[in-house]
């Protein structure tokens, strides 16, 4: 049997407020295997989107060990985490995180500049053929305040891709979003772990997770529920792409 590509042991992390220390994550052990497309549930501040920034780098434990593609996140310098990020791990977050003055063509180019990966025409190229993926074609030359919240996530999401991560993990992603629109945001990770990626989602929206194979349920700091089932998946019909 191959490794996990995420693997958290006996994770803690604890956090010093007004003096008092409180312990966001107590102890919590996480394998999650090439392919699994896995949803992260549970209530406000039960250690959700902690547990994603250990399993990104974003921040790092206070015990335990961290290793995701083989790397150990928990030790690796802040210059080698941006390095590994960069290659290795696609991040979308709630509030888009698009860069204004940048057109969407330029957000999603920007990645592979700073990776330095493809040609410059190859990654012109790759991000017009990304934004095309999602329906974005004809708005590729817009600044993100000229588009509309749901177009600004899509473009949020091939950003993520931009440089052909195996690992994108999503923190809210459709928080801001109608429902909707955040339906087709899933249908769009479904596509992306069909080809091959494994993906791990924070919601706290019930019905979307229900979409999804696996769920880890989280309450104070503690996994205290992991399931898999057969889901039924939100897909679009035949011939229908991504609307704007």
């Amino acid at each position: 049997m191959s490794e996990p590509i995420i693997d958290l042991r006996d994770v803690v992390k604890r956090f010093t407020v007004g003096g008092s220390e409180i312990e966001i994550l107590k102890t919590v052990s996480l394998q999650v295997n090439a392919g699994e497309f896995v949803a992260i549930i549970g209530p406000s501040g039960s250690g959700k989107s902690t547990m994603l920034n250990m399993i990104t780098g974003i921040d790092r434990p206070t015990a335990g060990k961290v290793m995701v593609l083989g790397q150990p996140v928990h030790k690796l310098s802040e210059n080698g985490l941006a390095r590994w990020r960069g290659e290795a791990v696609g991040i979308i977050f709630q509030f888009f995180q698009l860069l204004p003055a940048l057109t969407l063509l330029k957000n999603v180019i920007l990645p592979m500049d700073l990776a330095g990966k493809y040609s410059a025409r190859q990654r012109r190229a790759r991000a017009l053929e990304l934004l095309d993926m999602v329906g974005l074609a004809d708005q590729a030359h817009k600044l993100p305040s000229m588009v509309s919240g749901g177009q600004q996530q899509r473009a949020a999401i091939v950003r993520a891709l931009a440089n052909d991560p195996p690992l994108i993990v999503a923190d809210e992603p459709t928080g801001n979003l109608d429902q909707a629109t955040a339906h087709r945001i899933f249908d769009l990770f479904h596509r992306f772990v069909a080809d091959g990626k494994t993906m791990v989602v924070v919601t706290h929206d019930k019905e979307l997770a229900t979409a999804v194979p696996r769920k880890i349920e989280i309450a104070d700091g503690e996994i205290v529920a992991d399931y898999t089932e057969q889901a039924a998946k939100h897909t679009l019909p035949a011939g229908q792409t991504v609307a704007p």
